[in-house]
């Protein structure tokens, strides 16, 4: 007698989906996803714009979009509703990571914030100085300040690849580094790319801002409240001719960042009431007051500053900033060849990014270190120090937006621009990569990070 067959039990649907979901979630717990995704959408929009559909990514991009009505209808592209609209968003993050490393990170006391402070503008006064003696004369020369970036995604995600291979203290160091960056990046954007500037806006914009010093001052929780000054701001610096997404640092730093009281007098409240409920009789609605009351405590030790970064963060890390990437990274390389590469402004461009970032930040850092005006970070070594230069020229998503400004009406400089981006990019990471790869390991008296930290840019 043949045996029966055994019966297959199905699989329950919840227990199917969490298996299938798992995956999805292992890897956005990965401190490198973010800049993993950015790669992966800018590598879809070259392999699109190269492709046969390449005409749709052109139409998708290019497309008309207009909102409002009558004499306020705006009209633009969903290229520049990403750049112009939803990358504001990317710069309120910014904005908000910079607040909270100047009231409680690694920028609050001069002695910590100076190194990475020499090594910033080490790395944007080389790159940007390469770039404009390359283009010099030239019509290209308005794009100077994009080699001077870095991105920070890219940064520490190539930096989590290498856990073990990169002291603590380095990454923390890279960490400030872009920050100040940042910092840097921004005050070009805003005095440099504006289109011209017209003051009655510009003091409507300053009274918007007078109205969020005020809501930082009486502490101000509430987000509906800042969304609608982030709008009136942005529409007033829009006008005004200063770029808008300026508007979204400028509220990101205007949120609280410290809670309304001291954790430990809350918690110290908190016990005691806890134990008076343990004690009182069961009454479903009179538990649900107290827990209610619990939660309103809670909230007054996280700072309104954390919650936000914490709504905002997936946003711009997993949707925004990728997005962007998608918008601006499709490149055709049809007739392409060397000799564009080797053109001024990609040139210029990918020299800036690979060559000027790792020697200005590698030098500027070193003589600070020699001439005791800071300690080494995490006691590296030269070799470790100069890889984290070379990754540091990852310049991509800010470099990027301001080669959108210097050339947003001269597409074929801003191909130049956009192609020496990917290349001194790509070149920083792979090279950056093997030096920290291959290079010694960090010195027994400080431990390799186990997380880098992250950034919002």
């Amino acid at each position: 007698m043949e045996p029966r067959p055994e019966t297959v039990q199905p699989v329950p649907l919840p227990r199917l989906f969490k298996v299938a979901v798992a995956p999805v979630q292992a890897f956005f717990k990965l401190e490198a996803s973010g800049g993993i995704l950015l790669a992966l959408c800018a590598v879809a929009a070259m392999v699109w714009a190269n492709s046969p559909w390449a005409g749709t990514y052109t139409r998708l991009f290019d497309a008309p979009l207009a909102v409002g009505a009558g004499s306020t209808l705006f009209h633009f592209t969903f290229r520049e509703f990403i750049n112009d609209g939803l990358m504001t968003i990317f710069f309120f993050l910014v904005g908000m990571e910079i607040k909270r490393e100047l009231a409680a990170g690694e920028l609050r006391t001069l002695s910590k914030a100076l190194l990475p402070l020499i090594a910033a503008v080490g790395g944007m006064v080389v790159p940007a100085a390469i770039y404009a003696a390359i283009n010099a004369g030239t019509p290209a020369l308005k794009g100077w300040a994009i080699p001077m970036a870095t991105d920070i995604a890219f940064a520490i995600g190539c930096l989590t690849l290498l856990k073990g291979r990169v002291s603590h203290g380095l990454v923390v160091f890279l960490t400030a580094l872009a920050i100040f960056d940042d910092i840097g990046g921004i005050l070009v954007i805003a005095m440099f790319y504006g289109t011209g500037l017209h003051v009655e806006w510009l003091l409507a914009a300053l009274g918007v801002t007078a109205v969020l010093v005020a809501c930082n001052k009486f502490y101000v929780r509430n987000g509906l409240v800042y969304a609608v000054l982030l709008g009136a701001l942005w529409y007033t610096m829009h006008h005004g001719g200063v770029h808008a997404t300026i508007a979204g640092v400028v509220v990101g730093m205007m949120i609280p960042a410290r809670p309304v009281r001291r954790g430990r007098l809350v918690l110290e409240e908190l016990h005691g009431f806890i134990g008076q409920l343990l004690r009182e009789p069961e009454d479903e609605t009179l538990r649900t007051n107290q827990l209610l009351h619990i939660e309103e405590q809670l909230e007054d030790i996280e700072p309104p500053l954390t919650r936000f970064v914490h709504i905002w963060h997936g946003w711009s890390a997993y949707a925004i900033v990728p997005l962007f990437a998608l918008a601006n990274s499709g490149i055709s390389l049809a007739g392409m060849s060397l000799s564009d590469v080797l053109q001024p402004l990609p040139l210029g461009v990918v020299l800036g990014l690979f060559v000027g970032k790792q020697l200005g930040i590698f030098l500027f850092t070193w003589v600070a270190v020699k001439t005791g005006l800071a300690d080494m970070p995490g006691r590296a070594g030269a070799m470790q120090l100069h890889g984290v230069s070379v990754v540091a020229g990852i310049g991509f998503t800010v470099a990027l937006f301001v080669a959108g400004l210097a050339f947003a009406n001269e597409p074929h400089l801003l191909t130049e621009a956009k192609l020496g981006i990917l290349l001194g990019s790509l070149l920083s990471a792979l090279v950056g990569y093997l030096l920290l790869r291959f290079g010694p390991t960090p010195r027994p008296q400080e431990a390799p990070a186990s997380e880098p930290a992250s950034g919002a840019a």
